[in-house]
């Protein structure tokens, strides 16, 4: 018996949502445990151009494509979403570079840790988008807020130890914008959720 091919654009976001998974695995691995930060930072690299040519793929699609699962517009803005989420993951490692960041500090490990459960979360959302269960999609979206919820949460705390224990205005500066850089990848997973309860309302 013949398994029916998956649909192009729905196997792209999954192939999209895959490479979210591993380079927010990858990047809280290494940031609990730094070794060589300019490998690092080209491995987070290569990860975010892999995300862009799913993005190239789905456009070429669009482009020739006269009927589509979902809305068009839908099917743009949750790739657009998605690649946002890695390349904000890319920026951050890449500045661990640019910086010279000594070893990472605890706050940081726990904004990876955030973003590798919101990534897992993403996925399991974009494979019930796959298999049309939308109302299903709402368990993770709900998960997502909550976890960009901890995400302001931990800004919060982290910049406020900031600046009592940091002296040094230029450390300081560096490792604000690294945990506000970290704060904007989980808003970037919060707006992947609310692309997804978009796309229900639509569709259900």
């Amino acid at each position: 018996m013949r398994v029916k091919k998956k649909d192009i654009f729905f196997q792209t976001l999954e192939n999209m949502a895959e490479a979210v998974v591993q380079a927010a695995d990858y990047f809280a691995e290494k940031v609990s445990n730094f070794n060589d930060v300019e490998a690092f930072a080209k491995e987070m690299k290569a990860f975010e151009n892999q995300c862009d040519n799913y993005t190239h793929t789905i456009i070429i699609e669009l482009n020739k494509t006269f009927i589509t699962p979902i809305e068009r517009d839908d099917i743009m803005n949750l790739t657009t979403t998605l690649d946002d989420v890695l390349d904000g993951l890319e920026a951050t490692a890449s500045r661990f570079y640019m910086y010279n960041l000594g070893e990472p500090d605890e706050h940081i490990v726990k904004f990876a840790e955030i973003l590798r459960n919101s990534a897992y979360e993403i996925q399991k959302a974009i494979r019930l988008l796959s298999q049309k269960k939308l109302l299903a999609i709402r368990e993770h979206t709900i998960r997502l807020n909550d976890l960009e919820n901890q995400g302001d949460e931990l800004l919060r705390i982290a910049i406020k130890e900031l600046f009592v224990k940091v002296t040094d205005p230029i450390e300081l500066i560096k490792k604000k914008e690294i945990y506000e850089r970290l704060e904007t990848t989980t808003d970037a997973c919060e707006h992947v959720a609310n692309m997804l309860e978009s796309i229900i309302m639509r569709n259900s």
